[in-house]
C-alpha cells in the first residue's frame, strides 16, 4: 500500500506546465562517454528527470518543450559517483561547466541563471566556514584543560553565529530568491529557552516551537517541494510535532491544504502524502483522518489527477472504515449462537464488551484465544467484561464442527459464541445492508474490538495485551 500511494507523490511532478521549453547543458570535458542524468531533489532521494549520453567532447544537452518545475536539481555524472547541485527557477537555459571534479564547489560554473550566482556564493562561503567549524569542534574534543575547552567552545559559537547571520542576511535581503526558500526550509525554529523545571515550562516551549515551525515557509510556493528539506520537515511535523489525535490532525491538515490551494503542485503533494500516511495509520483512531480526507476532498472530485484504480482503492478503504471509527457506536450484529438461538450484540449487557472475530482454521487464532481467555478469567470477568466471539470464515456453517470442537476443548464456555447463518447472510444481501466484514473492517483474524457500556468503540484491532492496558487505564480513571 505504501509503495502504491508514494508513487503519486513523485508522479504528480511530470505534468507539463505549458508549451515553453527548457535547455540544460552539461560541459564535463573529463568524460568522453557514458550516461549523465538530470535529476531533482525530493526528500532523501534524487529523482531522474532525464538522461542522455555524453558526447565525445564531454557535452550533454537536456531539452524539453515544457518548463521544468522550479527547485534544486542535480547533474549526476557518468558512473553515478559525482553529482553537482544547481537551481532551476524562472530562467531555464542553463549551462553547468565542471572544471575539476576534485573541487566541485570552486571549479564548477553555472551560467544562465541569476539564482545560481547566489547559490554558488553560498556554497563557497559554507565550504570555508564549515572547515573552520569542524576544526574548532575537533580542537574542543582534544582539549586537555578547561581553558582550552572554553576557548574552542567560544570560537565555535562565534563561527556558528556568523554562519546563521549570513543565512539570515540572505533571507532578509533576497526574500524571493530560491536561496531564501532553501534556507527557510532548512531552518529550525528557536526555542523559548525556558528551563524545563515544570510541566508548564515544557508546554510553553512546545507551543512556541510548534507555532514557529513554519516561519518563513509558504505553502503557496511550489519551489519548496523540490528540495531535500521540505519533505522531512513535513513528515516530522505530522509524526513528531503534532499531537497524534485525529481531531487535531484534521484541523491542521485542512488549514494547510487551504493555504496550498493557490499552488496546485503543493496541494497535490500534501493531499497525497496525508492520504498515504493515514490510510494505514500508526496510531489507533487516526484512520478518522483518512475518512475525513476522503469525504472532504477525494469524494468531492478535488483529486482529479488520480486515476480510476487509485480512486477505487481509496473509496473501498474509506467505506471499510466509516462504520468503525473510534467513538462511534458499533454496528449491531444480529447473529445466532452455537445452539441456534438469536444472540445479537446489542442484547449483551456489559460494562465493557470485547468483540472477537476468529476462525478455527487460523493458526494465530489458535495461539491467541487461550491467552485471551486466561486474562479474561484472571481479571476482566470480575470487572464486568464480556466476550462476544464471532465465527469468521467464507463457509461459516461448514466450519461449525471445528468451531464447536475448539470451544469445547479449550473450555471457552463463558464467552458468547455466535455465527451468521446462510439465511441471515442472504437476508442482509437482499436488503443491501453492508456485511460484518465491511462494518468491522475484518481483513484478518483474530480481530478484537473493545466497546463501552453503550456499545461505543473505544479500542479496535488491538492485541489482548493492549486491550488489557486500555481496560486497566479505564478502571483506574473510574476509581480516581
Amino acid at each position: 500500500m505504501k509503495q502504491f500511494f508514494s508513487f503519486w507523490i513523485a508522479s504528480i511532478f511530470c505534468i507539463n506546465a505549458s508549451a515553453q521549453t527548457f535547455k540544460v547543458t552539461l560541459q564535463a570535458p573529463q568524460y568522453r562517454k557514458g550516461i549523465a542524468y538530470l535529476t531533482y531533489h525530493m526528500g532523501k532521494n534524487l529523482n531522474v528527470e532525464d538522461s542522455a549520453a555524453v558526447s565525445s567532447t564531454g557535452v550533454v544537452v537536456f531539452t524539453g518543450k515544457r518548463k521544468l518545475p522550479p527547485g534544486i536539481y542535480a547533474m549526476v555524472l557518468p558512473e553515478k559517483r559525482i553529482s553537482v547541485d544547481f537551481f532551476v527557477d524562472k530562467e531555464q537555459v542553463i549551462t553547468v561547466k565542471i572544471g575539476d571534479t576534485a573541487d566541485l564547489v570552486n571549479k564548477t560554473i553555472v551560467t544562465g541563471s541569476k539564482e545560481n550566482l547566489l547559490f554558488q556564493q553560498y556554497q563557497q562561503y559554507i565550504s570555508v566556514k564549515g572547515k573552520s567549524l569542524e576544526g574548532e569542534r575537533q580542537a574542543y574534543l582534544k582539549s586537555t584543560t578547561k581553558m582550552d575547552s572554553a576557548l574552542h567552545e567560544a570560537n565555535y559559537l562565534k563561527l556558528n553565529k556568523e554562519l546563521n547571520e549570513y543565512r539570515d542576511g540572505i533571507i532578509k535581503n533576497q526574500p524571493n530568491s530560491m536561496m531564501a526558500v532553501l534556507l527557510n526550509a532548512m531552518k529550525e525554529p528557536q526555542m523559548l529557552g525556558n528551563k524545563m523545571q515544570t510541566h508548564n515550562d515544557s508546554l510553553a516551549n512546545y507551543y512556541y516551537y510548534k507555532s514557529h515551525y513554519w516561519d518563513g515557509i509558504t505553502f503557496m510556493d511550489a519551489r519548496i517541494l523540490r528540495t531535500p528539506f521540505f519533505l522531512p520537515k513535513f513528515e516530522k511535523y505530522y509524526r513528531e510535532i503534532m499531537v497524534p489525535q485525529a481531531d487535531s490532525i484534521i484541523k491542521e491538515s485542512d488549514y494547510q491544504l487551504l493555504l496550498a490551494r493557490s499552488s496546485p503542485e503543493v496541494y497535490k503533494f500534501m493531499l497525497n502524502w496525508l492520504t498515504d500516511e493515514y490510510i494505514n495509520p500508526k496510531y489507533m483512531g487516526q484512520d478518522a483522518v483518512f475518512v475525513h480526507l476522503f469525504e472532504k476532498y477525494h469524494s468531492k472530485g478535488l483529486t482529479s489527477w488520480l486515476n480510476e484504480k487509485q480512486m477505487e482503492t481509496i473509496s473501498r478503504r474509506a467505506y471499510m472504515l466509516m462504520a468503525n471509527l473510534i467513538g462511534l457506536k458499533a454496528a449491531d450484529l444480529e447473529m445466532v449462537d452455537s445452539a441456534g438461538k438469536p444472540a445479537a450484540l446489542y442484547s449483551l449487557e456489559a460494562d465493557y464488551t470485547v468483540v472477537c472475530f476468529w476462525d478455527p482454521n487460523c493458526g494465530h487464532c489458535k495461539e491467541e484465544l487461550p491467552r485471551l481467555d486466561s486474562i479474561y478469567r484472571a481479571s476482566w470477568k470480575q470487572h464486568g467484561v464480556k466476550i462476544y466471539a464471532m465465527l469468521s470464515g467464507d463457509t461459516k456453517e461448514d466450519l461449525k464442527p471445528e468451531w464447536t470442537k475448539y470451544i469445547r476443548e479449550h473450555n471457552l464456555g463463558d464467552w458468547v459464541h455466535v455465527y451468521q447463518t446462510k439465511e441471515l447472510e442472504a437476508a442482509g444481501l437482499a436488503a443491501q445492508k453492508p456485511g460484518y466484514r465491511q462494518l468491522y473492517d475484518i481483513t484478518q483474524t483474530p480481530t478484537l474490538y473493545l466497546l463501552d457500556k453503550e456499545k461505543r468503540i473505544i479500542g479496535k484491532k488491538l492485541t489482548w495485551q493492549q486491550l488489557d492496558e486500555l481496560l486497566q487505564v479505564k478502571w483506574k480513571a473510574k476509581t480516581n
